[in-house]
């Protein structure tokens, strides 16, 4: 069977991630939007380090905005 970088690359798709990756960001998007915290995503990646996996918190900002506290003396989002 073709890999997955290989169809990216017959089907002329570039400039996006293939392999591996593209599903370990998929699967971690998916648990965060369904609620799962940093950690659980971290431990079901098997992250070392928090910081990689706070990487992932970034993916969603429509839930960013929901969450985002202002900045002293501004107003809210």
């Amino acid at each position: 069977p073709a890999s997955f970088a290989r169809t990216h690359e017959r089907g002329g798709i570039e400039g996006v991630p293939t392999g591996s990756h593209i599903f370990r960001h998929s699967l971690a998007t998916n648990l965060l939007r369904a609620g799962a915290g940093l950690e659980s995503v971290g431990t079901i990646l098997r992250h070392s380090s928090p910081e990689t996996t706070a990487i992932y918190a970034k993916v969603d900002l429509p839930m960013l905005m929901k969450i985002a506290q202002p900045w002293p003396g501004e107003p809210s989002c």
